[in-house]
Formats: structure tokens, C-alpha cells, sequence
């Protein structure tokens, strides 16, 4: 699960991390009152209009805009508020903008960027730090690695503040500036484990020029990122408030609110399966033969009839979709009855033209319990859907299947 980045900025301040006051909205007409509250309470007529979609690459698409008067926020929100963003993250149809924040302008001496994920190669939580903030990381790991930092985490005892202390000075900070730094850090690891994340990420996190008030300039997190692990979630009851299903795939909330794990890809195979390192598998071999998955879906190992058949609107609703690979493993399940399932699904299925029955090509590979019962079921039902191919195991599974779609 992923949130805006109004809410992430609220998380890290209910955690203490200092984050510059801001508020969102979602009218355009609403944007000059909201640049003057931003700009009086700050002392400065540069304010920030940001719009708040689950996508990177604002910036770039022109959905975050420096202004400098109650008129040019009002522009920059009826923008925004009135166009798709398209970013390289969005694909070429873009994002509603349904949000905007709006928060003062911040004086930057230096950008930097820092998160914690988990390192899959270590088993471990880690911290990483660059002094090379404000831009894509991958850009930055890309360009220069050795301007990445990393800490590792230990997990009973967490981050040290030792090891805070040590990235800090890594980063260049001095001073005042690295006491402010170890506070964020360590207050970061805390919100990361409390919170189930699989990432929180700050960037960029500014130091601010000198002033009176802070001769050696304040840190502050001005933009954050933050991912939760979606098997935590049922332990995060303000977080599954926070959930915004606007922004997910109508496809994906489909599929979770059925009980199905979906993930739409960009090739033209449909894959039903029970079972996740399965599902892999069977995409891997789509793979091996030539074609390309259009999604994973897992229907678990337990799918009934009705599971089996929202499965299978749910992969149709994919235009690209021009063929399905079913591989199930009848385990728990019956294949008999998965068979029956499938027949079931695929001639009753209603066509957006008002026509029942797939009109794409359907292979079937069972194995497991009572697997002799269901392909003779297949076998059977073949006769009547034209487009039902069964397979005898895997591999000639997704050979037919790529060859019926071309």
C-alpha cells in the first residue's frame, strides 16, 4: 500500500521529525486563500503547489510549481486539477489529480536523501544516505554509487545511534546539524518497523542557510515516500484509512476485495494460477516459449467457482489480453471440480457485446488430486468451446498457449 505525500509528511511529524507546515486541496478556487495562509505564516511569498498522485516524476510533468502570488497558485492549481499527469511512471495515459498540497517555499543550502528499506541480500533492514539529494536515486546509484551510504540495521536492537552518528558525518554534517540528524534517522527506523513499512523515504531531506535562530541551519524533511507491507496491514487500522483506492488499479481493488492476488504486467497472456512461486513459474515458461504475461494473478489454495470466474473477468478486463494460460495444482482442491469450475466460467462468460463464452484462446494444465477426472472433464467440454485447449503439464501448457496467440 502506498499513501499521498500529504499523509507521509503528517506520519513523520506524528514521529517528530520536522517537517514545514502545509495543507491540501481539492478545488482550484481554494488555492489563493491557501497561498496566503502559507506565505503569512512563513514570511514568504515562494510557495510550493504540488499535485498528489501515486507516481514519481512530478516535477518533470510540470505538477509541482514554485509560485510567487495568490494568481499564479490559483493557475497552477486549475492546471493541474484539470489535466492527466503523465510521467514516466504513469504510462502514456496518465494520472487524475484529484489532490494538491500547498506549503511554503524552503530556503535549501543542500539536499540529501535518506530511506530505509529492507536489503534482501543481507535479511536486514538498512539505512541508506546520499549527499546527492533532490533527484531520482536510481539516477544518482546510476551515475555515482559511491555517493550511496549505507548502514545496516540490526534487528532486535534497530539502528544505533552510533551508527546515526557515523552516517551523519558520512553525509558532511557538522556540528548542531548532526544531533539533528541522528533525532531523524532514528526516529525514521522506529516509523519504519512500527509501521510495517517495506519503504520510508525522504527526499529530499534540506538543510537550511544560517540564520539567527539556527546559525548552522535546520534540517527538514520536505517530501517523503512511504510503502507498507500490505501483510501488515490488518495490524494498521490507521493506515487502512489512509488507503486512497482512487489511485489503485480498478483491477487490483477488484481482485483484493475477492480475495485474489493480482498484478497487471504489459503482455498479452493471461495467467490464472494457485499458488505465488507457481504463478512465477508459469510466467517464466510464457516466457521461455516466447510470449509475454499480462498479469500474475494467484487465486490461492483453496479457489472456488465463483473465485475462479471473477479471476477470469478480472484478466479479460485487460484489453491487451489475447490468450489464458490455467495452471493449477490440486492440492487441497479437487482438479475435477477446478475443471468443472473453469468450463463453467468460460461458457457463461458475458462479453461486453452481450455475447456468453471466450472468444480468446484457453489452455488448461491440472496436476494433482483427481487430475485423471478433470482432464476428461476438459476433454469433454472441448467439443463445445472451440477456444479450450487442455495441456499435459507445464511447458506444453505454454508452448500452445503462445502459439494461439501468435
Amino acid at each position: 500500500m502506498k499513501i499521498h505525500e500529504h499523509q507521509a509528511r503528517d506520519l513523520l511529524a506524528s514521529y517528530g521529525l520536522p517537517v514545514p507546515p502545509a495543507e491540501v486541496i481539492t478545488d482550484a478556487k481554494d488555492a489563493a486563500a491557501a497561498y496566503e495562509r502559507a506565505s503569512k505564516e512563513a514570511g514568504t511569498k515562494l510557495v510550493v503547489v504540488k499535485a498528489q498522485v501515486h507516481a514519481g516524476g512530478r516535477g518533470k510533468a510540470g505538477f509541482v510549481k514554485l509560485v510567487n502570488s495568490a494568481a499564479e497558485a490559483t493557475e497552477a492549481a486549475t492546471f493541474m486539477l484539470s489535466n492527466r499527469m503523465v510521467s514516466n511512471q504513469t504510462g502514456p495515459e496518465g494520472l487524475e489529480v484529484k489532490k494538491l498540497l500547498i506549503a511554503a517555499g524552503v530556503d535549501i543550502a543542500h539536499e540529501y536523501y535518506l530511506a530505509i528499506t529492507t536489503d534482501r541480500d543481507t535479511r536486514r533492514n538498512v539505512l541508506i544516505a546520499s549527499a546527492e539529494g533532490g533527484v531520482e536515486i536510481e539516477k544518482v546509484a546510476e551515475e555515482n554509487p559511491a555517493a550511496i551510504l549505507k548502514q545496516p540495521i540490526h534487528p532486535l536492537m534497530g539502528l544505533q545511534p552510533h551508527q546515526a552518528r557515523k552516517m551523519a558525518f558520512d553525509l558532511g554534517l557538522k556540528g548542531k546539524q548532526v544531533g539533528q540528524a541522528i533525532k531523524i534517522m532514528t526516529a525514521l527506523a522506529k516509523l519504519f518497523v512500527d509501521k510495517d513499512c517495506s519503504l520510508a523515504e525522504i527526499n529530499p531531506l534540506v538543510l537550511t542557510p544560517a540564520t539567527d535562530e539556527h546559525p548552522q541551519g535546520q534540517l527538514l524533511a520536505i517530501d517523503a515516500k512511504f510503502n507498507f507491507d500490505d501483510n501488515g496491514l490488518v495490524r494498521q487500522k490507521d493506515l487502512q484509512a489512509l488507503d486512497d483506492k482512487a489511485e489503485a488499479n480498478p483491477a487490483e481493488v477488484r481482485a483484493e476485495e475477492h480475495g485474489l492476488s493480482y498484478i497487471p504486467l504489459d503482455g498479452n497472456i493471461g495467467c490464472l494460477v494457485n499458488g505465488a512461486g507457481l504463478a512465477m513459474a508459469t510466467m517464466d515458461t510464457i516466457k521461455h516459449h516466447g510470449g509475454e504475461p499480462a498479469n500474475f494473478l494467484d487465486v490461492g489454495g483453496s479457489a472456488s467457482e465463483e473465485a475462479v470466474t471473477e479471476a477470469f473477468s478480472i484478466i479479460l478486463s485487460d484489453a491487451k489480453v489475447k490468450g489464458i494460460l490455467v495452471n493449477i495444482f490440486g492440492g487441497i482442491m479437487d482438479c475435477n471440480t477446478i475443471a468443472q469450475g473453469v468450463v463453467n466460467a468460460a461458457t457463461n462468460f458475458k462479453n461486453d457485446d452481450g455475447t456468453t463464452g471466450f472468444k480468446v484462446p484457453l489452455v488448461v494444465r491440472l496436476e494433482g488430486n483427481n487430475v485423471d477426472a478433470g482432464q476428461a472433464t476438459l476433454e469433454a467440454a472441448s467439443a463445445n468451446l472451440p477456444t479450450l485447449q487442455a495441456a499435459s503439464d507445464l511447458n506444453d501448457g505454454a508452448k500452445k498457449v503462445v502459439e494461439a496467440v501468435g
